[in-house]
């Protein structure tokens, strides 16, 4: 039997309600018996079945972030949106926590798209999802998996299957690496199955990568700290990815059918993920990845989109030009390209 959660009602989110929307938490079940606890949005004074979109990601972060913003700002743009912390993670259910799985992450989004079809404001034709970074490698995923899903966006994805096997920039991609990898997760098994990994590094070093930095000033500082996301706190179990690294949530990408739109910084230290991701899609090879497939049947109705001067954490709520959130809004998540594509492919 799924659990019964206990969900916060007071408003909690990195940003504000906006008063164009109507907002209510709800839950869902997964076929693996697991209860999602969700942020549902709906437009204002609108009737008749509309269009929906379900929203996940970063990986580690909650609906409280960047997901929710996402889900927020497409509800003011008509579509009746989903914003739910993934298995194991947030306010949803698992033992133990902040666990990941690429079938149960993949379900997840499935499960949204399940519960979606079955609102009575929503038509079951006109579903997308949108996956932010980790989340964009698995909304890929399933919509390679899940017809029902007629348009997706990857935005600043990873594809946590490959950095998980590979290292940053495929620097550990050698047997050796990943032996050296798999034994100390074995050992960890027995010695401390539930220990964590520790979120952001904090205090941050003053030698840290830029990209660190970013993801500092995202999750740490009030700009975007939760305390329910693992990111801005005590992180992920050691083991809790394990099973990704034997993974690759894109083998099948070049056989979606259905519009995608990958988005990605120019500055983005991640953005060979998406690059490479939309090239194999299309393509059916690319970089990185050791399989070549065949091009994909309907590849006119993919996208690429890079945008000019945004790094990874910018395209989590649109960046600002001093940190901490101060100074003025760079707005580099293009809403209004968004709206575009999910009325273009929702129709």
């Amino acid at each position: 039997m799924a659990q019964k959660l206990e969900l916060t009602q007071e408003w909690d989110k990195v940003f504000p309600l906006s008063e164009k929307v109507n907002h209510k938490k709800v839950t869902f079940e997964t076929q693996y018996g697991l209860t999602l606890a969700a942020d549902l949005y709906t437009p204002k004074d609108t009737k008749g079945k509309l269009a929906a979109i379900a929203v996940s990601g970063p990986f580690g972060a909650t609906k409280e972030q960047s997901s929710g913003l996402y889900a927020m700002r497409m509800a003011e743009r008509g579509f009746v949106t989903l914003a739910f912390d993934p298995s194991y993670t947030g306010e949803s259910s698992g033992e133990p926590r902040r666990t990941a799985s690429p079938d149960i992450n993949t379900e997840d989004f499935m499960a949204a798209v399940d519960y979606l079809s079955q609102l009575a404001n929503v038509d079951a034709e006109k579903i997308g999802i949108i996956g932010i970074c980790g989340w964009g490698g698995i909304a890929l995923n399933a919509a390679a998996a899940d017809t029902r899903i007629k348009a997706t966006v990857a935005s600043t994805m990873y594809d946590m299957t490959r950095v998980s096997g590979n290292g940053y920039y495929d620097s550990e991609d050698k047997e050796e690496s990943r032996h050296a990898a798999r034994e100390a997760l074995s050992k960890q098994r027995l010695a401390d199955p539930k220990a964590m990994a520790g979120g952001v590094v904090n205090p941050l070093p003053a030698d840290a990568p830029q990209f660190v930095k970013d993801y500092y000033d995202y999750y740490i500082t009030p700009r975007g700290y939760h305390k329910r996301s693992g990111n801005s706190n005590d992180g992920w179990r050691v083991i809790g990815t394990q099973a990704y690294a034997n993974s690759r949530f894109l083998y099948y990408i070049n056989e979606i059918r259905s519009a995608v739109l990958i988005m990605h910084g120019e500055k983005a230290h991640s953005r060979y993920f998406g690059e490479a991701a939309y090239k194999y899609m299309v393509e059916g090879k690319a970089e990185g990845y050791n399989v070549v497939g065949k091009p994909n049947p309907m590849p006119e109705n993919k996208q690429l989109l890079i945008i000019p001067g945004a790094s990874h954490c910018d395209l989590y709520d649109g960046g600002y030009t001093e940190l901490v959130a101060k100074g003025e809004p760079k707005n580099m998540i293009p809403w209004d390209k968004l709206e575009e594509f999910f009325k273009t492919n929702l129709k």
